[in-house]
This record gives C-alpha cells, sequence and structure tokens, in this order.
C-alpha cells in the first residue's frame, strides 16, 4: 500500500484527472498514465511492467470516473446514445486485440506508441480543420469498425478513447460538446472490456507488488477514482460553459504535453 505522502499525491492526481474528464471526455487516461508510471516505480513494480501496469491501472480508474462524468452530460442531453449503440460491440472486439498486444510490447516500445498516437490526436484537435459540410458518420458496419479501432488504441494507451472517438466524431460534422459527451459514454465499455482483458492477461506476471490484479495495482485505483468520481461532474460543467475553440486548444496542448513527456522518458529510459 503506498505511504501517505503517495495516497495525497494520488488523491491530487484523480481531482484534475476527473475534472479533465468531464471537460473533456478523455477518461483521464491521457494525463493518469504519465504520472502513474513515475509512481509504478516507486511502489516496486518491475520495469518491464511499469508502463503496461500504468495503463491497465488507467482503466481501471477510467471504469469508476466514466460514470460519474457520463451522468453529468446526460443531463444536459448531450450523449448521443445512438451512437454510442453502435460503437460499443466493435470496442469489444478492439480492447481484446489490444490488451494481447500490449503484454507482448516492450516498456520503452510501448511508451513509444503512447506518446506518437497521442501527438497525433493533439494535432488533430489543435489544427481544428472543418470537415465537409457533407461528411456524416458511417452505417452500422462502418461505426462497429470504428469501435474496433478506438478499442484497440484505447486499451493500447489506457485512455477512455476520446483522443480518437472525440476528433472522429467532431470529423464526422457531431457537435463538438455532443462528441465529448458521447465519448465519456464510450470510455466505460472501453475500460471495462479493456481492465478485464489486463487481469487475464497478467495472471502471469512475477514481483509485481502487494495489491496486484494482474497488471493492474488497485491501491492506486481507489485512491484516484475516489477523488476523480467526485470532481468529474465539475468537468462536465466546463465543457457545456466553455467556448468550442478554448475546449479544442485545452485539449490539444495536455495531449502534446502527455505526450512529449513519454517520448523522453522511452528514449532516456525507466
Amino acid at each position: 500500500m503506498p505511504d501517505p505522502i503517495y495516497i495525497v499525491i494520488l488523491l491530487i492526481l484523480g481531482c484534475f484527472s476527473g475534472v479533465l474528464a468531464g471537460m473533456l471526455g478523455i477518461g483521464g487516461g491521457m494525463i493518469l498514465v504519465p504520472f502513474l508510471t513515475f509512481l509504478m516505480r516507486e511502489q516496486g513494480v518491475p520495469v518491464e511492467y511499469i508502463v503496461a501496469s500504468s495503463i491497465a491501472t488507467s482503466l481501471a480508474i477510467i471504469c469508476f470516473t466514466s460514470i460519474s462524468s457520463v451522468r453529468a452530460h446526460h443531463k444536459a442531453g448531450a450523449v448521443r446514445w445512438d451512437i454510442v449503440k453502435a460503437i460499443a460491440p466493435g470496442i469489444l472486439l478492439g480492447t481484446f486485440l489490444g490488451t494481447k498486444v500490449v503484454s507482448y510490447l516492450p516498456t520503452k516500445e510501448l511508451a513509444l506508441v503512447f506518446g506518437v498516437f497521442v501527438i497525433f490526436s493533439a494535432y488533430q484537435m489543435f489544427a481544428d480543420k472543418k470537415p465537409k459540410p457533407t461528411r456524416q458518420l458511417p452505417g452500422n458496419a462502418g461505426k462497429f469498425a470504428a469501435g474496433g479501432v478506438i478499442g484497440f488504441l484505447s486499451a493500447l494507451v489506457g485512455a477512455g478513447g476520446g483522443f480518437v472517438s472525440v476528433p472522429y466524431m467532431v470529423w464526422c460534422n457531431v457537435q463538438l460538446r455532443n462528441a465529448v459527451a458521447t465519448s465519456a459514454a464510450l470510455g466505460f465499455p472501453i475500460a471495462i472490456f479493456s481492465s478485464m482483458g489486463y487481469v487475464l492477461n497478467g495472471q502471469h506476471l512475477q514481483g509485481m507488488p502487494a495489491g496486484s490484479w494482474g497488471y493492474i495495482y488497485l491501491p492506486a485505483v481507489l485512491c484516484v477514482a475516489a477523488a476523480s468520481v467526485f470532481t468529474a461532474p465539475t468537468g462536465a460543467r466546463l465543457a457545456h460553459s466553455l467556448p468550442v475553440k478554448k475546449v479544442k486548444r485545452v485539449f490539444a496542448c495536455l495531449l502534446t504535453f502527455v505526450a512529449l513527456s513519454m517520448i523522453y522518458k522511452a528514449i532516456t529510459g525507466f
């Protein structure tokens, strides 16, 4: 179990990630993973499992954060449940494949993958490219395929899917506030299915600290989730009051920061 100092750090991290989850629909994972990589090392997680454990723990936290976030968005009438129902089945397949791939990737390569994907997502949002007015979401088969990609990448980098699903839905002319709210709703199946995969694929691990369940470090889940569920509704309210362009720029800047930090760690070593 973390000592009192680390518990305080985890609670603060939970408050911060909860606001981001509600405001940007990213589940908090884009911010959680880089910080958790440091905390995992301090708690005795073997170096070869640090990033995978951070990703798995982040996704387990999102199981709780996404519920709090989506309730606030649903009350505002912003969640496109028709999109959620069409994309969720593909997420199941994508997350299963993503957790399998992660179990075979070395720590440094996994950190580089995380950084590259996140920088691409940040560019898409910061560029603020206007989609063609006639572009719409594809049919059910296309939404299933999109869910597979979103689930796979989310399981790979430990996020709720917002770093892919929000730009994708905006590209298809879904309003940003609806895209953020719908992404928050998609975060729950992504987190649940991914967490299950990390538990199953991590049963063979040796040297994990006490309190681990597969790749998931439960003490961190409990501390961060306990704080984030209270702050996620605040973030959701901000998403419905801030200017659209400002939300996009905040999203892009945050993603760039965390991506560069992970790439730096991958190059210099953990």
